[in-house]
């Protein structure tokens, strides 16, 4: 397994990632990342300062990505970990581990004090994982990601 930072070419095979997983677990795909524009040009949208989308590749095959981005709203120094998904047949591989492990060194290195996230009942397997990653759960959103589907809300403070 090798991780490396988004380059302009995964942009399609990311896309597909993400949108194959809200299929897969019949999740909401309006208010949440599968209708977002910015899904179609990631690299683009991880050009922002103080940020960072890692990618997952496999014998040369990209199978997922996970990042770090300052989503308007949050309060100073939050970042929200973003992006997470993994192509089916790399799930149980610590794969998910590795960009989770990833992004939180990328975020103390971008000087970040926590990582926000938001999710979905749909997406519960995740949820546990972050559980078990010390994230834990809010009553309410923060920041303006524009995701009205989402209904878990979780912060984890770094460091």
């Amino acid at each position: 397994m090798n991780l490396r930072k988004i380059q302009a070419a995964d942009n399609a095979i990311l896309a597909t990632i993400i949108r194959s997983a809200f299929e897969e677990f019949d999740a909401p795909k309006t208010g949440t990342v599968y209708s977002d524009a910015t899904t179609d040009d990631l690299f683009t949208l991880f050009r922002q300062e103080r940020s960072v989308l890692w990618v997952a590749e496999i014998d040369g095959a990209v199978v997922g990505c996970c990042g770090i981005y300052p989503t308007p709203g949050l309060p100073p120094d939050y970042a929200e970990l973003v992006k997470f998904y993994l192509s089916k047949d790399a799930r149980g591989l610590g794969v998910g581990r590795a960009l989770m492990e990833q992004c939180t060194q990328s975020a103390v290195e971008l000087g970040y004090t926590h990582l926000y996230l938001e999710s979905q009942p749909k997406f519960g397997n995740a949820v546990r994982i972050y559980e078990k990653q010390g994230y834990q759960l809010l009553d309410q959103p923060l920041g303006q990601s524009g995701h009205t589907s989402c209904d878990i809300w979780m912060v984890k403070e770094l460091g």
